[in-house]
């Protein structure tokens, strides 16, 4: 008689472990200035902000607005990132909270590495197919979105990460999107390190009580520099896939 041998345990593929690695060896400690454009389906300009970002000041002055829809930044604008920077500390301090349940998860959290498989191969590059998690998951359903990770052959990090949705979805009763895609781009920023996340993008279709619209943002990353990261000081860490969003 066969004894029952218990079901064996799917592991992260290693090439993509080893990314992921290093998008922790990183987290947090790069300042870098941002710039988000947005504009609505017909590429008109509907928002456009530049802001420095550093994660070695405390919390509430870590991000620091340097121009706003064109013009230098208001009392009230330095006010709204101030609460911003506030608002990340508590978070990163709830998220070592035990039993903290993050309200809106990241795409980072609600990929299923384990059960990654790869898709294409080249010289050059893998590209993986990650599929996304069900459990906490009212954000991404798990059936309507395709995540592709392509992971560089030559510095062992991640190139790209594409969330694209498959099919229609509707959101609420009253809102439903007919196309969508989210966009992580890495790039080498410091020979010393593996490439960074330097562009972040995403662009929807959809309609709202059947009036047609559509929405579409990009945030462009520069002038990095490599610093110690405040939450550091603490010994208070945030997920690393925390990063890993659009």
């Amino acid at each position: 008689m066969l004894a029952l041998l218990p079901p064996l345990e799917a592991a992260v593929p290693a090439l993509l472990e080893g990314a992921l690695d290093k998008v922790t060896a990183d987290y947090d400690h790069w300042a870098y200035t941002q710039t988000t454009v947005e504009k609505n389906e017909k590429g008109k300009l509907l928002k456009r902000a530049t802001v420095r970002f550093d994660p070695s000041k405390p919390y509430a002055d870590q991000f620091t607005p340097l121009e706003v829809d064109g013009q230098p930044p208001t009392a009230g604008d330095f006010k709204k990132y101030r609460k911003q920077g506030e608002k990340r500390g508590e978070r990163i301090a709830e998220a070592e909270t035990e039993g903290t349940i993050p309200p809106r998860k990241t795409l980072g959290e609600l990929m299923d590495l384990e059960h990654a498989r790869m898709v294409n191969e080249n010289d050059d590059n893998v590209t993986f197919e990650v599929p996304l998690k069900k459990e906490g998951n009212n954000r991404l359903p798990p059936e309507k979105f395709q995540v592709l990770a392509r992971v560089s052959k030559h510095s062992g990090a991640f190139e790209s990460i594409v969330a694209q949705l498959r099919s229609p979805l509707r959101a609420e009763v009253i809102v439903k999107i007919k196309s969508g895609v989210g966009r992580l781009e890495f790039a080498k920023v410091d020979p010393r390190y593996a490439p960074a996340l330097a562009t972040i993008s995403g662009s929807g279709a959809g309609s709202i009580m059947f009036v047609p619209v559509g929405r579409s943002y990009e945030l462009k990353r520069s002038e990095y520099e490599r610093v110690k990261p405040f939450s550091g000081k603490f010994q208070v860490k945030m997920g690393p896939l925390k990063s890993l969003d659009f």
